[in-house]
């Protein structure tokens, strides 16, 4: 597989990630053996970053990830990540204290002795920038861990916090389906030499074949929770959507491979992080990195999928709450 750079100053890894929230459960039910399969896949196809937190599943996606890194000899750059908190008074906690705990929980679970990259899962309003920056450049000289990163912040923090150490690499969802990054936050990163990783590149789903479908979510699933899905704005979506897919198809490509193109064609510094429960799926998009878009692909793919396109928010209010917003 191709590879790009993890921020300026960072190791080269492989132009796509795997993201390994599913292997906690949140998109259903699973099992540790097929989470294991999928590991073995992504290694064996050159995908060299994994992407976890301590919240996904509890533990559970780190835990598992931990016991397939004991049975390779070659590891992998891994991304973890910590800030939210059962606290409802404080649902995200920046402070010196809990991130360094729950970075040791991390390594404990992962079973290595540092990370590649450590985001703060979110940006805690009642502590600065600037003081976040001076907690992670202290774990970068104890080689806690080798760079930090920033999640689902606005481009005002990432100046903040990069103004104290270089920031690796921000973590924003970025899709076809959002693209709010692109009002400056994906421009300000490959101005400051930052990667951007885009999380849930493949839109919880819709991109994938099947396509997504809300009638099949389980009871409490966190898609359920997502006003893109409601039935008020669902049917708007999906039409959309089909039409991607029938012109992916039309070229030969799987419309995640498609999708995950696009989004690697934005930018040098772009990595895109999708997810899968299966090895299955994970093979429906490798090809991505290898399909080079032309200006015709790039003014086809806006036609059917203008920015702004989709009906309803990513979030519900509660899940908004933690994002900091800008325009």
């Amino acid at each position: 597989m191709r590879t790009r750079k993890l921020g300026l100053n960072g190791p080269k890894v492989s132009a796509l990630g795997l993201g390994c929230l599913s292997f906690g459960g949140i998109f259903g039910a699973t099992t540790e053996a097929e989470s294991l399969r999928t590991l073995d896949a992504a290694w064996d196809a050159g995908i060299t970053f994994l992407d976890t937190a301590n919240i996904y599943g509890k533990g559970v996606s780190e835990t598992v990830l931990g016991q397939w890194l004991r049975t390779r000899k070659h590891r992998p750059h891994i991304a973890t990540k910590a800030a939210f908190t059962d606290d409802p008074a404080r649902r995200i906690d920046n402070r010196p204290e809990h991130l360094r705990a729950e970075l040791e929980g991390s390594l404990k679970r992962l079973g290595v002795d540092h990370v590649t990259l450590f985001y703060a899962h979110r940006h805690d309003p009642q502590i600065p920038a600037e003081d976040l920056a001076g907690t992670m450049k202290d774990l970068v000289q104890e080689g806690k861990i080798l760079g930090y990163g920033l999640s689902e912040i606005a481009p005002y923090t990432l100046e903040r916090a990069h103004a104290v150490h270089p920031v690796m690499a921000v973590q924003n969802e970025y899709s076809l389906w959002t693209r709010q990054p692109e009002l400056g936050l994906i421009q300000l990163c490959a101005r400051l030499g930052v990667a951007f990783v885009p999380f849930s590149p493949l839109a919880r789903g819709v991109f994938g074949t099947p396509m997504a479908d809300p009638a099949t979510f389980a009871s409490g699933e966190f898609r359920t929770r997502i006003p893109r899905f409601h039935p008020e704005n669902w049917p708007q979506n999906r039409s959309r959507l089909q039409a991607f897919h029938d012109h992916a198809e039309s070229r030969g490509d799987t419309p995640a491979a498609l999708a995950l193109a696009w989004l690697l064609d934005r930018g040098p510094h772009i990595l895109p992080i999708p997810g899968t429960r299966s090895a299955a799926h994970l093979h429906s998009w490798l090809q991505a990195p290898e399909i080079d878009l032309t200006d015709e692909d790039r003014a086809e793919i806006d036609r059917l999928l203008p920015p702004g396109w989709a009906w309803g928010d990513r979030y519900d209010d509660a899940q908004a709450g933690t994002v900091e917003r800008y325009s």
